[in-house]
């Protein structure tokens, strides 16, 4: 991590789901240091205020705002990320925005315009670019091992769906557009770095197959994911106190033509038993899959062709790390610290992190319509320049 004369002042708005990231970066005398937390909700002060005691709480965004902070984390719901980043990028915030970028395609793009016009440093939390599972595969790609990539499969069983999505703001699609963009952003985002392209056609089909049937409902807003979620709420349709309304699918399928001619696809299923992502990487020389997506869990390869199921050529283990996500968390605040004091390239993307928005919008249109194929809307040309390079300094064209 860089190192200054002075810590890096960091402000964090919404202290929620993903406020479990304040730890890596609140580490005074070593490069950075939380100062202000904004939280609309008193839980969510009072949270911030035990967890951090040093640290400034309001409610009020613009005393953030002019707190003197030089980074900020916006781990907001989804469907404020725009509201607030747009916000911090115009007072001049280094900003990390939690992953999806937003909601819509819209907000997503006028992120992207703020930052490019005012010149403010932005990073989008896209934490599986960090997790071990993905790193590997992505080596194993990029040594060729498999041959040039021509299709990638995930498959996405959500065991905790009932609990994580279920029982409150992620049940609406006012909040979230859908859960194929909201859970899915992280995997569309994968598929496209291992895959080297962006989508540029999808079409989908999904459904509320499960908890649309189940009765017991309950206002859950004054409680958070750890005051319900249990492994004996089993079966599925015997789930209790689900939210109040609830009108996103809880199983999906979307299929993807890249940009580059690679094929891809990404099933979702919140109603599974087991939790955990499987992908498989299909390329011109052989194929790699995961069994697994933790510390200790198996990469497979198999580069020898065979009649029949045969073990793989190679196993290789899925590293451990400190933290979150297998060492994600902690990689992904560092990057992003780094990136707040010197600048450059970073291993997120805000461009990747906005066409994995436009592929899972579209892709809740399409199978809330008739399942049929939709483009994906382009970027401009400077845009895809700048964030490519680095985010480069430039003299703001908005007042900051």
């Amino acid at each position: 991590m860089h190192t200054m004369e002075k810590d890096l002042k960091v402000g964090i708005v919404g202290f929620g789901l993903r406020a479990g990231l304040w730890r890596h970066a609140h580490k005074p005398g070593q490069g950075s240091e939380v100062t202000i937390v904004c939280d609309a909700s008193e839980r969510g002060r009072a949270d911030a205020a035990e967890r951090i005691p040093t640290t400034r709480i309001t409610a009020d965004l613009e005393e953030l705002l002019s707190s003197g902070i030089d980074a900020v984390l916006v781990l907001t719901p989804d469907n404020q990320h725009a509201v607030v980043a747009v916000r911090t990028l115009r007072a001049g915030i280094t900003t990390f925005c939690e992953k999806p970028l937003d909601v819509t395609i819209e907000a997503a793009d006028l992120i992207l315009q703020t930052a490019y016009k005012t010149g403010t440093r932005l990073y989008v939390g896209h934490n599986m670019r960090h997790m071990p599972v993905v790193v590997q595969m992505r080596e194993l790609i990029e040594e060729g091992r498999i041959g040039e990539v021509k299709a990638i499969w995930c498959r996405h069983f959500v065991g905790h769906g009932g609990d994580f999505y279920f029982k409150d703001w992620h049940s609406e699609r006012k909040n979230v557009t859908s859960l194929l963009l909201q859970k899915g952003a992280h995997d569309i985002d994968v598929i496209h770095w291992l895959a080297k392209g962006y989508t540029q056609r999808v079409s989908a089909v999904g459904d509320l197959a499960v908890y649309g049937s189940v009765t017991t409902r309950s206002d859950n807003s004054g409680k958070r994911m750890g005051d319900w979620y249990s492994l004996g709420n089993w079966p599925p349709s015997e789930q209790q106190d689900l939210a109040a309304t609830i009108d996103v699918e809880d199983i999906s399928m979307m299929n993807m033509v890249l940009d580059n001619g690679v094929l891809a696809s990404y099933q979702q299923c919140h109603f599974t038993p087991d939790y955990w992502r499987n992908y498989t990487i299909i390329g011109t020389k052989g194929r790699i899959e995961n069994f697994g997506d933790g510390p200790g869990d198996k990469i497979k390869v198999w580069t020898t062709r065979t009649s029949g199921f045969a073990e793989p050529d190679d196993v290789i283990d899925i590293l451990d790390g400190e933290g979150g996500h297998g060492g994600a968390d902690p990689n992904l605040i560092a990057e992003f610290l780094r990136f707040a004091a010197d600048g450059g390239r970073t291993q997120t993307s805000p461009i990747a992190a906005r066409q994995a928005v436009a592929a899972g919008v579209l892709a809740a249109e399409s199978l809330r319509g008739n399942g049929s194929a939709r483009e994906v809307p382009a970027l401009s040309a400077e845009l895809m320049d700048y964030f490519d390079a680095g985010q480069p300094s430039r003299s703001p064209e908005l007042v900051l």
